[in-house]
């Protein structure tokens, strides 16, 4: 009898080929050859779930966010309600929340590789326009959402302008992904975490 192939373990099999290849060489070697070839499997089989490298990317971006989310979720979860627990803590939970943003492990390093490169294609490519600009939204919504909720809970500093923080922070966010990256001598992991704590203990201290 011929082997049954899951589909959904195929494309995610695919997709975490697509990632190696580009954290190692590139988008722009990124074929579906060459996605084949790290995959294991003949382009044949590639092409039988992504026609071209553009539906491929597209998947492989909305995989990273669909895996970016649940682990977001699994963190709200753990939280509960951020009000419950003590000052000095919501800030911790709140920096951990955000540091699934930042290239502090092989899987996050990864995500942002490909992430970045995906970015930079679509600043010419019209057809990753769309899903490159949703990310950025997607990035804003969610630091509006912990400043919000630290806001509430009385440990942000009063008078704070969230939309203006807000950007700020999905600002500084980008650059700590960008600079550690293309710069891990310069911006080791753990300076990277503890620039955004810096800048939430700003964003909450007394001074």
């Amino acid at each position: 009898m011929p082997k049954l192939v899951d589909p959904d373990a195929r494309r995610r099999d695919v997709v975490d080929a697509l990632f190696r290849v580009v954290v190692r060489d590139g988008l722009q070697r990124a074929s579906l050859r060459a996605v084949a070839d790290e995959a294991g499997l003949n382009i044949g089989s590639v092409r039988h779930y992504f026609a071209n490298q553009q539906e491929l990317m597209d998947f492989a971006m909305q995989a990273m966010l669909d895996r970016l989310d649940e682990r977001l979720q699994q963190h709200i979860e753990r939280i509960g309600n951020l009000g419950d627990h003590p000052r000095e803590d919501r800030l911790r939970l709140a920096a951990d929340f955000l540091a699934e943003l930042l290239p502090l492990d092989g899987r996050r390093r990864a995500e942002v590789t490909v992430f970045l490169d995906f970015n930079a294609a679509a600043r010419t490519d019209p057809a990753f326009a769309a899903l490159s600009r949703r990310t950025a939204t997607d990035t804003r919504r969610l630091t509006h959402r912990v400043l919000t909720r630290l806001d509430e809970t009385g440990t942000l500093r009063p008078g704070r302008d969230l939309a203006f923080e807000t950007e700020r922070l999905a600002s500084l966010l980008d650059g700590l992904g960008l600079s550690a990256v293309l710069h891990p001598d310069v911006l080791d992991v753990q300076t990277c975490a503890g620039v955004l704590r810096a800048h939430l203990d700003d964003l909450c201290g007394d001074g």
